[in-house]
């Protein structure tokens, strides 16, 4: 039976507290007057408990219903806070499981709130810190903040590392500890409840987080070293794992030489045989490609820059470390993936190169590079993905992709998602003159190259925007834009096309249309589609067609200019529409999604494609865990690295078996760093190799088995 409790202590309030260096709220195992404490389905159950440390505790068990939660108030007015930096708590979970914890701290006016979701494992006593302002991990400069609890001097402390909200400290209402909805009862064990001043706490789980090679500090794992002689023999027995790997009978490009009926043509190509499509070898081979993103010797730099208190033992910046050094001031802030990252700019450091220095001393770039290549041959992979190294497709040994990024200073749409940007405009004359510029560049010197595959073009455009009528959201975006916009013009022009009179469209759509210029009026707000006016969607429906077929026309129009042998790999696709693909399909020769799923065919509409009857490439998939370093679990996540292994065999298998899909390229050879990339902050473990260069050896022992399996 769900009961709702009031209990009124009168004999002082927090305000009155601030003399102290940890004011008390409330004491809810022995509750003594400062707040009034409600329960609101929750249960105070049994006598004082103490802990291991002698800390008297009180079991509350939180029922299965909406929101139960126990609320603390002042006992009049409200609380005075602007002097204090933390709210603290101790919290002890009393079931074997992980209890989602949620704490707001409430505001007398409106909009005044702080949020904090925290997971409590099962164990010890814990203290549980809620900064009083709102921060989060990107704020330090990374995705994903540190694994709680951290030790401080003895104590688990467990720090919400992402509060949100804002709240004037000078008056607080209230403070409520929560759960949304359990499914069944959920006992915690609650103590003292505090503030303390300062952001202490905050600063002690940044603080001497990374280690002299990049690894996190407060973790253990198999393949982490301790010192340089550890990190030199790890890297001969990783090398010693491998040679006795024995590599397939494989035309030269890596080939299968067991399928028949396919035609040399002297370059990568495409053939339909039979209901499957092949990309086929420059011998005339079938080829299914397994390739790896980015990689690189320079992709782990990170800033150190008014954050150096998160590293420990880094080298001085001069003498044979300066080359790991560098800075940049460049910020991005017109894309989402930048959004809220704070150190974000200045000094940086190349911890992973470095830790090759550490290895093969002056000539480590090229011992990383082949030892590399020997790597990727001896796990099964015949590909040298985007981002990568130019050298290691010049070696030969690999088959590669090259990337043609369109940057310039042309015209640009919002979709609404704008993840890593805007649209680019398609329309504009600029426009076509960057994408020239890029793929003169991109095909310089391997236009002639057999070795080659192909070309993507840009990389996770935004092609839909978010939300009910995200599927639409370029056209909406492009008729919001300013008058001069090239796209918004063209689309004018379709509808003037179509309907003639202004007064016809505004029919159509519901508007009170008298003037074309009423389009171009700034703010003009687009209707959103609905079924008693079929028309609008089906002109926006339209114009997504009509741009994507301009994007991809001009691009590959630039391509069989500059290099008239070689495949157009379409643009990696992460979010799209049925328009976008379709054109894709019309103007390449392979259309690529970056799939962040459990299947390949999770990730894009498999019956389009086929009736679109063009080759699918998996651009970029991952699967990652929080085991081995890093905080991140990438986007796809799984329990363990065992499970990020047995996850890669599912996906590989999967798309081997499709016949559309023609390859699958991993993201990425290396971790991301513990503190973040330069780029957005992604500080995930998605590796192959760790920061150190060092294999995870039963990920990769996986990795061979799947791509072994691999058979046409």
């Amino acid at each position: 039976m769900n009961r709702r409790v009031s209990i009124w202590l009168c004999l002082c309030c927090l305000s009155a507290c601030h003399a102290a260096s940890s004011p008390a709220v409330e004491d809810l195992a022995s509750p003594d007057a400062i707040a009034k404490v409600t329960l609101d389905q929750v249960q105070r159950v049994g006598a004082v408990e103490h802990a291991a440390d002698g800390v008297a505790q009180q079991r509350y068990v939180f029922q299965p219903a909406t929101q139960p939660q126990i609320v603390l108030a002042p006992t009049s007015g409200t609380w005075d806070w602007s002097t204090q930096g933390e709210l603290r708590l101790r919290v002890q979970n009393a079931m074997s499981w992980a209890v989602t914890l949620n704490v707001d701290i409430d505001g007398a006016g409106a909009g005044q709130h702080l949020h904090a979701v925290v997971g409590v494992v099962p164990g010890p006593a814990q203290t549980l810190v809620i900064p009083l302002h709102a921060t989060s991990p990107r704020a330090f400069g990374m995705q994903v903040g540190p694994p709680m609890p951290f030790d401080e001097a003895g104590h688990a402390i467990l720090l919400a590392t992402t509060v949100e909200g804002t709240l004037d400290l000078h008056e607080v209402h209230a403070v409520r500890i929560g759960m949304s909805a359990p499914q069944a009862a959920q006992t915690l064990l609650l103590g003292r409840v505090e503030t303390a001043s300062g952001d202490a706490t905050l600063r002690d789980a940044y603080a001497g987080i990374v280690d002299r090679y990049g690894q996190y500090t407060r973790g253990h794992w198999p393949e982490k070293v301790d010192s340089d002689d550890a990190l030199r023999a790890a890297q001969v027995k990783a090398g010693i794992a491998q040679t006795g790997i024995v590599l397939k009978d494989l035309d030269r490009y890596g080939g299968h030489l067991d399928v028949h009926g396919l035609k040399p043509s002297g370059w990568f190509h495409t053939q339909k045989l039979g209901d499957r499509w092949r990309l086929v070898t420059p011998d005339g081979h079938a080829f299914f490609s397994l390739g790896v993103n980015a990689v690189v010797a320079d992709g782990d730099r990170t800033y150190v820059q008014d954050r150096e208190f998160m590293f420990k033992d880094l080298p001085p910046d001069h003498g044979e470390w300066t080359a790991f050094y560098g800075g940049s001031d460049n910020r991005r802030t017109d894309q989402g993936a930048s959004a809220g990252i704070g150190y974000n700019h200045g000094r940086w450091f190349d911890l992973y190169a470095a830790n090759l220095y550490r290895v093969d001393g002056k000539n480590w770039l090229a011992a990383w590079r082949t030892r590399t290549l020997d790597r990727l041959q001896a796990w099964g992979f015949n590909t040298i993905g985007n981002w990568s190294d130019d050298a290691l497709g010049s070696a030969h040994r690999l088959p590669y992709t090259r990337s043609i990024n369109i940057a310039g200073n042309y015209a640009n749409v919002s979709s609404g998602y704008d993840y890593w940007g805007r649209m680019p405009d398609p329309f504009d004359p600029r426009f076509v003159q960057a994408t020239e510029q890029a793929v003169v560049k991109a095909t310089a010197n391997v236009s002639d190259d057999p070795y080659l595959l192909g070309y993507f073009a840009d990389n996770e455009l935004a092609w839909a925007g978010q939300g009910p009528q995200g599927r639409l959201g370029l056209a909406i975006g492009t008729l919001r834009g300013d008058a001069k916009s090239p796209a918004k013009q063209a689309y004018i022009a379709m509808l003037k096309k179509k309907y003639v009179d202004p007064g016809k469209l505004g029919a159509a759509w519901n508007l009170p249309l008298t003037s074309w210029d009423m389009l171009q009026a700034p703010g003009f707000v687009p209707p959103n589609p609905d079924e008693a006016h079929p028309a609008i969607a089906e002109d926006y429906s339209t114009w997504l067609r009509e741009y994507a077929d301009a994007y991809f026309r001009v691009v590959a129009e630039a391509i069989h200019r500059h290099d008239p042998h070689h495949l157009f790999l379409g643009g990696r696709f992460a979010v799209n529409t049925p328009e976008a693909v379709a054109a894709c399909a019309q103007y390449c020769d392979v259309v690529s999604f970056n799939v962040y799923a459990d299947l390949p065919q999770h990730g894009f509409d498999v019956a389009a494609m086929h009736k679109l009857d063009k080759p699918v490439l998996i651009g970029e998939f991952h699967f990652g865990s929080d085991d081995r370093g890093p905080f991140g679990k990438g986007v796809v996540s799984v329990w363990d690295e065992r499970q990020r292994g047995e996850a890669y065999a599912k996906f590989i298998a999967a798309a081997a078996s499709d016949p559309d899909i023609v390859g699958a390229h991993w993201f990425e050879y290396t971790d991301q760093p513990v503190t973040g990339r330069l780029l957005d902050g992604e500080n995930s473990h998605i590796g192959l190799v760790g920061i150190t260069d060092i294999p995870f050896g039963g990920f990769v022992a996986a990795v061979h088995a799947a791509n072994n399996a691999v058979d046409h």
